[in-house]
Formats: C-alpha cells, sequence, structure tokens
C-alpha cells in the first residue's frame, strides 16, 4: 500500500475532528430547541455563535476587509448561509424523529450526490472530476447504508 503523503493526511484528519463535531451538532442543536421551545429559534441561536466565532477569526486573521467585498458579490455566491441554515433547521427537526445516524447517512447521501455532479461540472471553478462507475458505486453504498440505518 502506498504512503500517504502529509499535504493530504493532515486535511483529511482535520475534515473527520470537524466531522466529529458536526455530528455532536445535530443532537445539542435538538437539545437545544426542546429546551428553549422552537426548534427554528435554536437554529438561530446555533448560527448566533457561529457568527460571533467566524467574526472573531475573521478579525483574528486580519481579514475584516473581506467583509465589505463580501456585499459586492452576486447573490448566489451568498446562499451558502441560506443552504447552511437549512441544514441545521433540517438536522435539529429531524434527529427527534429518525435518529441521529439516519439523519446523517440521508444528509450524507444528499451531500455527496450534489458533489457527485458538482465535480463532474466544475461547479464554482472547481476542478473537474468524472463521473465513474466506481464513484457511483461508492455513492450507492451510502445509499445502502441509509436504508441499512432504519432496519
Amino acid at each position: 500500500m502506498p504512503a500517504v503523503s502529509s499535504a493530504i493526511l493532515i486535511p483529511v484528519l482535520v475534515v473527520f475532528a470537524v466531522g466529529i463535531g458536526f455530528g455532536v451538532q445535530a443532537p445539542l442543536n435538538a437539545a437545544l430547541g426542546r429546551a428553549i421551545g422552537g426548534g427554528v429559534a435554536a437554529a438561530c441561536v446555533s448560527f448566533g455563535v457561529g457568527f460571533a466565532a467566524l467574526l472573531a477569526l475573521t478579525f483574528a486573521f486580519g481579514q475584516g476587509g473581506a467583509l465589505a467585498a463580501s456585499v459586492r458579490q452576486p447573490p448566489l455566491l451568498l446562499a451558502g448561509g441560506l443552504l447552511g441554515a437549512s441544514v441545521v433547521w433540517a438536522m435539529l427537526w429531524s434527529v427527534p424523529t429518525i435518529g441521529i445516524l439516519t439523519a446523517f447517512a440521508a444528509l450524507l447521501l444528499g451531500q455527496l450526490s450534489a458533489a457527485l455532479v458538482m465535480d463532474a461540472i466544475g461547479a464554482f471553478a472547481a476542478p473537474v472530476h468524472p463521473i465513474t462507475p466506481t464513484r457511483v458505486l461508492a455513492l450507492l453504498m451510502i445509499a445502502g447504508g441509509l436504508i441499512l440505518s432504519r432496519l
């Protein structure tokens, strides 16, 4: 088996660690929603806390000027916030009903379906990675995991 370079391994480990945190976020937000009596309000609080953390990091990294440049961008580039809000809300809404594993399996299947297509067309100036039978099989395995999560 070939050695994995640190240029690949370090980002994978960082994303893996953040993925663990993302896995904890949905049940935490669902618990917050129950505690305060509203799922949308819990999503708002979650985004508020995240906004405060990111604002502090923006200034800590000396990127405050980039905030001003954001208002001159096409609206499509700002849609990520709406998409993020929908993810937070959908997860905290669905976790109490379908469970954490099934909610994340469905989320992952949706993300990977979009990623497969976006890779193939080079969406948002990303490098093109063609749809191959192996990549489709990977997606089907996630779909199988979603089905198995409910058995």
